[in-house]
């Protein structure tokens, strides 16, 4: 591609690796644009952000297709992951340490294919305090960060699909389908209130965000290399 095309517009499927922020994506991308074409600036942005400990799918749009960038944040997603059981973390996943341990003796394999039932659908979710979502001007994980306590409110959100691919107690593999909106990290703790436990989440990767597939997306040392042809 020419660099008149990345300015009219172009759609760019990622494979977010491990560690990585969204907006780390985004910057490197935009710094190997820019460096190719000898530019000053070009406009990138990504489509749904995905935290640093989950990889898959990303969408950034480039040039005059940021535009998109709306559309494509509201459509239905796809993730796979694993949850933990017998366990919580303030963050409801790897990013902070394990706070409480809980028994999960009485869990069968059929309370954790039944328990899912009570997801589908639309629903309310709270989203977890270790969130880029602001309240009073800050980020909630500022606060969360800083030991301060704060209320946040519920709010609705659909999962479509919920489904338990693999168990291996106390890790359960899953895929879900939802909508915008929806914190993973949240649902696999409440997934393990309702099965009277602890869980957090382990694992997690976006695979799908509308009719995109991250088996289409490339790695970015593979953009770069494409790039540079």
């Amino acid at each position: 591609m020419n660099l008149e095309d990345y300015k009219s517009g172009q759609v760019l499927l990622i494979d977010k690796p491990l560690n990585w922020t969204s907006f780390q994506v985004v910057n490197k991308l935009r710094w190997e644009i820019k460096q190719r074409f000898k530019i000053k600036n070009i406009k990138v942005g990504h489509a749904g952000t995905l935290d640093p400990l989950a990889t898959g799918l990303l969408i950034l749009c480039t040039g005059k297709f940021t535009k998109k960038i709306n559309e494509f944040q509201g459509q239905i997603k796809e993730y796979t992951g694993e949850i933990t059981l017998g366990a919580t973390t303030p963050s409801f996943d790897l990013e902070t340490e394990i706070d409480k341990n809980f028994p999960i003796d009485h869990i069968t394999e059929d309370i954790i294919h039944q328990t899912t039932q009570q997801f589908i659908g639309e629903i309310d979710q709270v989203p977890p305090i270790f969130s880029a979502l602001k309240k009073d001007g800050k980020r909630l994980y500022e606060l969360a960060r800083a030991g301060e306590t704060t209320e946040i409110k519920s709010r609705k959100i659909t999962i479509s699909e919920f489904e338990i691919t693999a168990i291996n107690l106390p890790k359960i593999e899953f895929r879900v389908v939802c909508s915008k909106g929806t914190y993973i990290r949240s649902l696999a703790n409440d997934f393990g209130v309702a099965l009277n436990t602890g869980a957090h989440l382990s694992k997690l990767r976006r695979t799908k965000i509308g009719d995109f597939n991250v088996a289409n997306a490339v790695d970015i040392e593979a953009f770069i290399a494409n790039l540079k042809l």
